[in-house]
């Protein structure tokens, strides 16, 4: 058994059985590249079927030089996913990542925004460009939706349903959810759809796509990031921001206006909510004064 072959194989299988993302089978194949490579410079022989346990630590091992905890953890989840697919085809018996611990890592508490940094943001923003009228909305359907990049980036004209005041979002593994939408976010997507955007000639795929660039095709989740960047140091902001800090941002604020745990999760797209509750802890002094605020024994 060939290591690239394999390495195909697998991504083929992770697209269409598992329905994961372009971003997602990129990520799981650059951790088998990684072996792959090292593979190759220490002239090991092993085949994707004779790899022994032994021979993955070492390669961890030189690997966790280079990495964090978490980088490495990333890693392993990574591998372990890899073999496991070897079993699932019946190419091996046994997964040899099975008594490789991952490093213990802390919970990583995102970054988040307040309402008043989010609104210096996209007050930045210049609204004399057809660019301008744009980035407000991306901006504003990052926050009020809680988007992840690839959402805003697929989201297309036929997805906004405001009458009802809602918007279908494509999440990842191609599952889809409605998320509500506010009526001024609403009113900023209208007047870059109806005002900048009619103008525009789509390129041929990219006609339902609502976000464009000035080519006529999708934005790339490059130009996203732009996007936050410059706006962010247009508004004098220091932090380190990412476009997923709105989405943060948003599930944050819903917290700490009383939403309930389990709508945020919906509106997320979070599978488990367990992945929502990490918002639980992003802050501590909320939680305390609805305990004062609210406990028979405050």
């Amino acid at each position: 058994m060939i290591w690239q072959k394999t390495l195909t194989d697998y991504s083929i299988y992770l697209k269409l059985e598992r329905g994961l993302s372009e971003n997602s089978v990129l990520s799981y194949s650059l951790d088998i590249e990684k072996l792959i490579r090292w593979i190759e410079a220490h002239n090991v022989t092993q085949t994707p079927v004779s790899i022994d346990r032994e021979t993955l630590q070492d390669f961890i091992y030189h690997s966790a030089k280079e990495l964090s905890a978490r980088s490495q953890a990333r890693l392993i989840s990574g591998l372990k996913g890899f073999f496991e697919y070897l079993i699932f085809e019946d190419y091996r018996k046994d997964n040899p990542t099975d008594l490789i611990e991952s490093p213990k890592i802390g919970r990583k508490l995102p970054d988040t925004l307040s309402e008043d940094e989010i609104d210096r943001i996209i007050s930045s923003i210049d609204l004399s460009t057809p660019q301008g009228e744009r980035n407000r909305a991306i901006l504003e359907t990052l926050y009020a939706c809680g988007l992840r990049v690839s959402e805003l980036l697929s989201l297309k004209l036929s997805d906004l349903y405001f009458k009802e005041g809602y918007i279908l979002v494509t999440g990842k593994g191609n599952k889809q959810r409605f998320v509500p939408i506010a009526a001024s976010t609403q009113k900023y997507i209208t007047i870059y759809r109806d005002d900048i955007r009619v103008h525009q000639k789509p390129q041929p795929g990219h006609t339902d796509i609502l976000f464009l660039n000035r080519r006529g095709k999708s934005l790339t989740r490059a130009m996203i990031f732009t996007i936050v960047r410059n706006q962010t140091r247009e508004a004098g902001i220091k932090k380190k921001i990412s476009p997923h800090t709105f989405r943060h941002s948003f599930a944050t604020h819903l917290l700490e206006n009383g939403a309930d745990l389990r709508a945020i999760q919906q509106m997320l797209g979070h599978e488990s909510i367990t992945t929502t509750e990490i918002y639980m802890h992003v802050d501590r002094s909320h939680l305390a004064e609805m305990v004062n605020r609210f406990h028979p024994r405050r």
